[in-house]
């Protein structure tokens, strides 16, 4: 399966969602550390994605310098998300260069300190990178462990062989009812699935299943009558 989508954020302006046309859409919920850095945009986008009935996601871009840092910046994630339902991953956005330079050992912790806390909160994690810093600077448990979400513009397919559910293949898309460009993606996976039937992001837990009572077929003779059956556990 292919799903056609796009991610947008506070730059797209005022988006008029009854006109686009998408699969999904990926909203930027914020940025940073501080809730004061929640999008502008986000809470109008969310609601208008989701009366257009087009599926959603979030993503969070990251200046994270450290684990703690990135535990906070999930923090104020969850906190601007908490009480809306999302088909799509939460994704953790890391581009930053100051960032990429700490290396791969320290760029992979601060990845999985903010994508674990969000999964202990009930979410379905993804990272979001570029393709190049992704197969550079990330180690391969991590990039194994997460869905990931690969940006690479102006080629035919992602050069990044790991595995991945979603390509940012431009940045310089147009869609009916934005104004100016916006990023065009694909997606590979059917996330909406996967996550209600994990009762992730908001949606409710699936019941566990009822256990099968036991049934035994038996045969047994009674004064020279043979009889037989099946008894069932009470």
């Amino acid at each position: 399966m292919m799903k056609n989508g796009i991610d947008v954020s506070e730059h797209q302006g005022v988006i008029d969602w009854t006109r686009v046309k998408a699969d999904f859409a990926i909203i930027r919920a914020g940025y940073g550390r501080e809730i004061s850095q929640k999008d502008k945009k986000f809470d109008i986008n969310y609601a208008g994605a989701k009366a257009a009935g087009i599926p959603c996601g979030a993503y969070w871009y990251s200046y994270a310098q450290s684990e703690e840092e990135a535990r906070t910046e999930a923090a104020v994630c969850l906190e601007i998300i908490k009480g809306k339902q999302f088909e799509y991953p939460i994704y953790f956005d890391v581009e930053e260069q100051r960032t990429l330079k700490l290396g791969v050992d320290k760029v992979s912790a601060i990845i999985n300190a903010f994508l674990r806390e969000l999964e202990k909160a009930g979410y379905f994690a993804g990272l979001y990178m570029s393709a190049y810093p992704l197969k550079n600077y990330v180690n391969d448990t991590t990039r194994r462990r997460y869905a990931v979400w690969v940006a690479h513009y102006g080629v035919s397919k992602p050069d990044y062989n790991g595995q991945y559910g979603m390509w940012q293949k431009s940045s310089s898309g147009r869609v009916e009812g934005i104004n100016g460009n916006v990023d065009i993606d694909e997606c590979y996976v059917d996330y909406p699935a996967i996550i209600k039937n994990k009762g992730d992001n908001g949606y409710p837990k699936p019941e566990p299943p009822k256990p099968q009572k036991a049934k035994i077929k038996a045969t047994i003779e009674i004064d020279e009558h043979i009889y037989s059956g099946l008894l069932e556990e009470q």
